[in-house]
């Protein structure tokens, strides 16, 4: 809600950072007394309707994407002492790694300086979290003191914090630990009648890629750039790379480049892992001060010559990916001759980061990419992303689906790390039956190598006839191929751009070529012949995220009526014991797919396996985030797997 405290009418501009892998889905205002729900068009047909009203001192709403990192809404008018709602939802994938899963609400949102950080009153937060593989424990590394955690039942969790004056810089992270790691593939759907379905695939593997034991070799490529003084972005780095070295083991060999307008490098070789050299890494690591240019090229060159050709080199690059004008062309080339026993990583720091330069350069480079907030737990990160470098990746990976499946994204399939989710969306037709909404079958086989040995799995996973339970899945997909066009819409490349546009507009999808806008009345979005294409589609996303909700409410309901004068002491106990849940008390529990499993459909079906043995994997506990309530109707579909 936005207070015009000035005595003359406002126009009110809001930005805010793109939040990771998110889609926004809706954007709508109150206009006398009537929520009017948005629509997206091409940008600057969208910006001339928003100034027209503007001259007539009408009530149009607009919000752009300025640029990859944030986002722009305009308001206007806003009369002298009026107030005026607004509300903007967004999709994202909830991030997993193997069995931590987190959740990070960019709460630290100023883009220009004059932004004030502080709450006017009170600042609060709630998040629900719903998980069909049971929670172990839940925990807020940002906000331990001031986070309440409620173990309902161990299916359903919730964190909720409330504090005055408080001060809007840091983000919110709310991380939880599940029963069991997860592998295998698991599906997720929405169908609705008459027309094609939509699906999530996620592909997760974890101990069937076991340990290496042979020392590697580590060059962490530090920014030290003045872009990274902002938010305390080097202070995170410098955290970041102290736990990652603290983690290796003494096999290990490190060194340390930063680089600003040229690299420089610390200890000049490759250094053993002992705990004396911890001390001199966290010593050096102090001493780091941000200021000068980004040019992150011939760092990079500069992490290639320590590559020894018995020894595998992981190039850890931590940045804001903002580098100097020009250079993301010369980057890629640079990606691309790196030596044969080489990968990239990238961990993006800060809200503010250019998420698909890292992303590309990793991917280019056979490794992955990571985001860190300044508020996450730095020694479970940094022991996890070593999880994955000390297990050898799934390499050459393909997914191949039967005739049912088309249209899957993304095209360029990444390699797949110990506990960390490839996810993949894709269309499917429906069934050639008689009955038009039966459940189909579709084999998916994942084909790579481990360490040049290859590797084969096939899956056979259910498509429902019928499913509206995930409608989120659509703009995910479409978000996802709007993503892959990007860069050929901005090269101008022919017809790139008008595809990423009817894209935007069909599935209600901001981008850098199309706008949310919102407009007075239905006749006025008549008047300029837009169609109500994302009010009907929200109208969709509401009704099954209120299944949802009634749904967690009921399990709320069910977990405080167990509360009561015979019981008290030891219900007390039950519900403040359950995040501390220990794992060892899994054989005790009915497996998850027990007939007495909270939260069953009638019509959905699953089968987690048990951990090594590669059947479930985490989609089903996985699926795409709505808001702050997580796990929208989110169950998998029944597996049966035919290994190789």
């Amino acid at each position: 809600v936005f207070l015009n405290t000035e005595s003359r009418i406002v126009e009110a501009l809001y930005t805010f950072p793109v939040p990771k892998k998110a889609s926004v889905a809706n954007f709508s205002m109150w206009i006398n007394g009537k929520e009017m729900i948005g629509e997206v068009v091409e940008k600057e047909r969208a910006r001339e309707i928003y100034e027209s009203y503007k001259r007539t001192r009408k009530d149009p709403g607009l919000l752009e994407q300025v640029d990859f990192k944030s986002f722009e809404m305009r308001i206007f008018p806003i009369a002298a002492g009026a107030e005026q709602r607004v509300k903007i939802t967004y999709y994202q994938e909830l991030d997993f790694d193997h069995d931590w899963a987190t959740y990070v609400y960019p709460l630290a949102t100023t883009t220009t300086k004059s932004d004030q950080n502080d709450a006017a009153s009170s600042f609060s937060f709630r998040m629900d979290v719903k998980s069909e593989v049971p929670i172990v424990k839940m925990e807020s590394p940002s906000h331990e003191q001031s986070m309440a955690i409620t173990g309902f039942e161990e299916h359903l969790f919730r964190s909720s914090l409330e504090v005055s004056d408080a001060t809007l810089t840091d983000d919110v992270v709310v991380a939880f630990q599940v029963d069991r790691p997860v592998t295998g593939i698991d599906l997720i759907a929405n169908r609705e009648r008459g027309n094609d379905g939509f699906f999530q695939a996620t592909v997760t593997v974890g101990d069937e890629l076991a340990t290496v034991e042979k020392g590697m070799d580590y060059v962490f490529v530090l920014d030290i750039s003045g872009s990274m003084k902002n938010r305390n972005k080097l202070n995170l780095s410098q955290a970041s790379v102290y736990s990652f070295i603290e983690s290796l083991s003494p096999e290990d060999r490190f060194e340390i480049i930063t680089f600003n307008d040229m690299p420089k490098l610390h200890f000049g070789e490759l250094m053993m892992a002992t705990s004396e050299q911890h001390d001199n890494a966290k010593q050096l690591l102090s001493t780091l001060r941000a200021r000068g240019g980004t040019s992150l090229q011939p760092a990079i060159q500069s992490a290639y010559r320590f590559s020894d050709p018995d020894r595998s080199l992981n190039v850890v690059l931590l940045s804001d990916g903002l580098t100097s004008p020009g250079e993301s062309s010369t980057l890629v080339q640079t990606i691309q001759s790196r030596p044969e026993n080489c990968r990239v990583f990238a961990v993006g720091v800060g809200n503010d980061v250019n998420r698909p330069l890292l992303r590309s350069m990793a991917e280019k480079a056979g490794g992955l990419a990571a985001f860190l907030s300044q508020n996450d737990n730095f020694e479970r990160q940094a022991a996890a992303f070593r999880r994955k470098l000390t297990r050898p990746a799934i390499e050459n990976v393909k997914l191949e689906f039967d005739s049912a499946a088309y249209d899957v994204e993304p095209l360029e399939r990444a390699n797949i790390y110990h506990g960390s989710p490839l996810r993949l969306y894709g269309r499917y037709r429906g069934s050639q039956r008689i009955n038009k909404s039966a459940d189909q079958t579709v084999n998916v086989t994942l084909t790579g190598t481990i360490q040049g040995a290859p590797y084969e799995q096939t899956t056979e996973l259910t498509l429902p006839g019928r499913e509206n339970s995930n409608p989120e899945i659509e703009r995910m997909w479409a978000s996802y191929r709007v993503n892959r066009l990007l860069p050929a819409a901005k090269a101008n490349e022919r017809g790139a751009k008008n595809e990423v546009v009817t894209l935007c507009e069909q599935y209600s999808i901001v981008s850098e070529f199309a706008s949310f806008i919102v407009l007075e009345n239905d006749a006025e979005y008549q008047r300029w012949n837009i169609e109500r294409r994302n009010a009907d589609r929200s109208a969709r996303d509401r009704v099954a995220q209120e299944r949802v909700n009634r749904q967690l409410r009921r399990l709320r309901d069910k977990a405080l009526a167990q509360l009561g004068p015979n019981d008290a002491a030891s219900a007390k106990d039950k519900v403040a014991n359950a995040p501390q849940r220990s794992r060892s008390n899994r054989a005790n529990r009915p497996a998850s797919n027990s007939p007495t499993r909270m939260a069953q459909r009638p019509t959905t079906r699953r089968n987690v396996s048990s951990p090594g043995r590669g059947g479930g994997g985490g989609g089903a506990f996985d699926p795409i985030t709505g808001l702050l309530a997580l796990g929208l109707g989110g169950l998998g579909w029944t597996q049966r797997k035919k290994k190789k």
